[in-house]
């Protein structure tokens, strides 16, 4: 960044304090809903029937975009509910409030605050928030991957058929039919697949090695940005590749995994064409 712009630490202290704060704010209205209650106020449909949003997404998206306005007026703002604002800095803050609504409404307690600022459409500064298990994933281009302050560095990763994949699905039928052809070709060549419902936390998964590697389709920029940033800092690779899904050719899929993992994954991936 050239003299005078902030400081890539300035702004991840930032994006780390707005992320707390949004992480407090949805946590309080999970423990008031119920760890098991089905949340079935104040939640409309988005893109479809399965795919909704809730007033917790709303509010959370109001408090980050708020307080990044009130510290940085210049800067632009991607947001998964309200959509972009323009800015003036050259620099685009990526936020996803509510990473993982559908666990939310159902009282599962997988979700998290995703935020992430790009320059020149490069992803410097990277925050993935979980206020369940209170960890807070941190990334700076070229400065490392950390979880809590620990640098997170991983090994080379197991064999192909000894790997833990995630994955995720869209929710709408045509696409999701796609995937789970893709699904059942990868699913007896690795050790399982997990599906947690929430990529921020999957790609943070991968880059503490919770997960060996995670593929999906049908991601939006809020929904990696942030991800894929820890992954690359913590030594994995991150790449997507076209053409995988059948009818949707044009559809990239995002692969990320721990760094020899990378190659036999998206081969394996290939081969289902």
């Amino acid at each position: 960044m050239t003299t005078g712009e902030p400081k890539l630490e300035e702004l991840l202290e930032l994006a780390v304090s707005i992320a707390l704060e949004a992480g407090r704010a949805l946590s309080d209205r999970f423990s008031a809903a119920g760890p098991t209650q089905v949340v079935t106020d104040s939640v409309r449909s988005k893109s479809s029937r399965t795919d909704l949003v809730t007033e917790a997404d709303q509010a959370s998206e109001h408090l980050i975009v708020s307080r990044l306005a009130a510290a940085r007026p210049g800067d632009a703002v991607l947001a998964e509910e309200s959509g972009s604002t323009e800015g003036t800095s050259g620099l685009t803050w990526v936020v996803d409030p509510l990473d993982g609504t559908i666990n939310f409404v159902y009282g599962l307690p997988v979700f998290g605050v995703s935020i992430a600022c790009r320059s020149n459409s490069t992803t410097q500064v990277g925050v993935v928030h979980d206020p369940i298990r209170q960890e807070t994933f941190t990334a700076l281009a070229g400065g490392g991957a950390y979880r809590d302050g620990v640098r997170l560095r991983l090994d080379p990763g197991p064999p192909l058929g000894e790997a833990l994949v995630g994955t995720g699905f869209s929710y709408e039928s045509d696409r999701r039919r796609a995937q789970g052809r893709l699904l059942a070709h990868v699913l007896p060549e690795v050790r399982d697949l997990r599906r947690a419902g929430a990529a921020a936390i999957d790609l943070s998964w991968v880059a503490c090695g919770r997960l060996d590697g995670h593929y999906e389709a049908w991601l939006a920029p809020w929904d990696h940005a942030a991800g894929s940033l820890l992954v690359t800092e913590a030594g994995g690779t991150v790449e997507e590749i076209l053409g995988l899904l059948a009818g949707h050719e044009a559809v990239p899929t995002l692969v990320a995994a721990a760094p020899g993992l990378g190659p036999p994954l998206r081969d394996l991936l290939i081969s289902a064409r």
